[in-house]
């Protein structure tokens, strides 16, 4: 961001303001402060008996990877509006059920992921306009080696071994950046 879209004609500058403690991009002719916040991505693990559906992304990033249906959360939306929309873009499918199961701080890329466990209304499904196919999935399926984010493969994970138990906490982390490969 370079120009004020406040009153659209002054440069911004990075400094702290006055009663903060953060550098901020500041617009030096109207002085509004243009604060920059993590983004939400809100979505879904939906289960099925034992399976869990996963779409084949359509758009970039990560073109042809699976992943659990999510995206960015929306202005007027709860968290639990933004999954099940999500999940009806990218699968069309519809949910009941919605339980808050992660929530994983990406600080690394400026991101928070809300993931709800949702139970499937039905097995009417399809490939929204993000997705290129969408499948049921038991856990000795899952394409892990295909998985398009880090944070889809915790859930994932932990999906699965709280399956064994029969327990599903709410589980709270954070993934850090990834090693670069030498």
């Amino acid at each position: 961001m370079n120009y004020c879209s406040h009153c659209g004609s002054a440069r911004l500058v990075q400094k702290v303001p006055e009663g903060d403690n953060l550098p901020r991009l500041v617009c030096e002719d109207c002085h509004t402060i243009h604060y920059q916040n993590p983004k939400i991505i809100a979505g879904c693990l939906p289960e099925w008996e034992d399976k869990v559906l996963l779409c084949k992304r359509a758009i970039e990033p990560r073109y042809g990877l699976w992943t659990l249906p999510a995206g960015f959360m929306e202005n007027n939306e709860t968290i639990e509006q933004a999954a099940a929309r999500e999940t009806w873009e990218e699968a069309q499918a519809t949910l009941e059920q919605l339980n808050l199961y992660v929530a994983f701080s990406l600080p690394y890329i400026n991101q928070v992921y809300l993931l709800f466990r949702a139970q499937l209304r039905d097995l009417t499904f399809a490939p929204g306009t993000e997705s290129l196919e969408v499948r049921l999935f038991s856990q000795d399926e899952i394409p892990w080696e295909e998985l398009a984010f880090r944070a889809i493969r915790h859930t994932l994970t932990h999906y699965f071994q709280d399956r064994v138990t029969g327990q599903f906490p709410v589980h709270v982390g954070e993934i850090i950046p990834p090693v670069p490969k030498k």
